[in-house]
């Protein structure tokens, strides 16, 4: 009998993940998400194309009750189901004609909308059920960081070279075609790199994001050399400052703030040296880095990207009072002045999918973060611990700075973010098995392995 994953009947067991998982993590960060399959056009990416048809194996391998999802009930489950509904709602209200003007382009914007959502619920389930120990969460993590590692090092070479080596990588991706193209800028004497993503904050924020669960495989993966381990730490702490984005250094703290408690005594006390002296090596080998690092935490008011956040609110409260429950449609906001884009992912989903559509959103974003927090609280082991607590960090990093960019818009970071949901499942689950160690792990009719795999 087959399954979506090889099931264990004990919670000390192993499972292996389907190689369609392991291949739909890697390409989260791997590949450039603008680069589509022209038939599908923009929500023709190759990470989302796979999680789409990740989706459905999940769903025919429920439907043939070849494995039973509600046997993984956990905090953070719940609140993806929350968000999908909403989406739905809004996606009718829209089609019914309820939600203002239903035209071509708009229908074309929701359905890429809820191809995301199908997406990111993919990812999020199948993560959770393919994860039954931290050697299980340690597989899938060196997927994830082997896409990020890629990521990083092209943005390194963005930043020192000034050139973009994707452009000369993206003519042999046969059948593919470009919906758009990273943005690097320019802010003070630096250009700021996006690496294989849209944006540097995109790369600020996810790379934020891996930090925490990068140190987590550094201290506890068996595979491998630990120099090669901490050096990705490295890169990705670099990666980070080189957007030079207020988002990445908010992320940065919360890395540190949530991870090094929880870090082994040995790593904890290397790491109050370690800290100081790799931020001070990164100062001094980037002359000028550090001063429009402080210009850019203390302009406050007088720099226009903030001015130029804080005027979208007007315009969004006037258009949330006029639609406020399932406003004007998911992913339909498509403004025809640069001004008018949204650059906080809750106006735009108050506009978008409305007051219930608000709560969805935030419930996806901060159930995990409480789920993981309670669960550190409970956890044995210090690895379970910290690995916990990476999730937590990567799921609140994600919370806060979606107030500073329409993270959602952005395709690494919508994708990636379902892997931390997952994975909180994940830990949750494992937290109550410690707690309850009589208690059967979740079971399949049988052994078995993907047609797939």
């Amino acid at each position: 009998m087959t399954g979506l994953v090889e099931y264990s009947r004990y919670p000390g067991e192993s499972t292996r993940s389907p190689w369609l998982l392991r291949a739909t993590l890697f390409s989260i960060l791997a590949f450039p998400p603008y680069m589509v399959l022209a038939p599908l056009g923009a929500s023709g990416g190759i990470a989302q194309v796979l999680a789409l048809l990740l989706f459905g194996l999940w769903a025919v391998s429920t439907l043939l009750a070849l494995h039973n999802p509600v046997d993984f009930r956990h905090p953070g489950r719940a609140s993806i189901l929350l968000l999908l509904l909403a989406s739905c709602a809004s996606y009718f209200s829209l089609f019914a004609g309820l939600s203002g003007a239903s035209t071509v382009l708009g229908r074309s914007a929701a359905d890429r909308w809820m191809l995301l959502i199908f997406a990111s619920a993919a990812i999020a389930f199948a993560t959770t059920e393919c994860i039954r120990t931290p050697k299980d969460a340690m597989v899938l993590t060196r997927w994830v960081l082997a896409g990020g590692t890629f990521c990083c090092v092209m943005a390194l070479i963005q930043f020192i070279t000034r050139t973009d080596p994707l452009d000369s990588m993206t003519p042999y991706m046969l059948g593919f075609v470009e919906n758009g193209d990273a943005s690097g800028q320019a802010r003070g004497a630096f250009i700021r790199v996006a690496g294989t993503t849209m944006h540097p904050i995109e790369l600020g924020v996810v790379s934020a994001m891996l930090l925490p669960l990068a140190v987590w495989r550094a201290a506890y993966d068996e595979k491998g050399r630990k120099t090669f381990h901490w050096a990705v730490v490295g890169l990705l702490a670099l990666a980070n400052a080189m957007t030079v984005s207020r988002s990445a250094l908010i992320g940065l703290v919360i890395a540190v703030g949530l991870t090094v408690p929880f870090l082994p005594r040995t790593i904890r006390r290397w790491s109050v040296l370690v800290m100081p002296l790799g931020a001070a090596m990164i100062f001094v080998t980037v002359p000028g880095l550090l001063t429009t690092m402080m210009e850019i935490t203390t302009a406050a008011s007088a720099d226009s990207s903030i001015t130029y956040r804080t005027n979208d609110y007007p315009l969004a409260l006037r258009l949330i009072a006029e639609r406020p429950w399932f406003g004007i449609g998911p992913g339909t906001w498509i403004p025809t002045r640069p001004i008018d884009n949204f650059d906080n992912t809750y106006l735009l989903v108050a506009v978008t999918l409305g007051v219930v559509g608000l709560i969805g959103l935030l419930a996806y974003l901060l159930v995990p973060v409480l789920a993981s927090l309670i669960a550190v609280w409970y956890a044995k082991g210090n690895e379970l611990k910290l690995l916990t607590a990476s999730t937590a960090s990567a799921g609140l990093t994600a919370t806060i700075t979606s107030g500073t960019f329409d993270s959602m818009s952005f395709p690494a970071f919508a994708l990636l973010l379902p892997f931390f949901v997952g994975l909180s499942g994940a830990c949750w689950l494992m937290v109550k098995s410690q707690l309850d160690p009589d208690r059967l792990a979740p079971a399949g009719t049988d052994i078995g392995t993907l047609p797939w795999r």
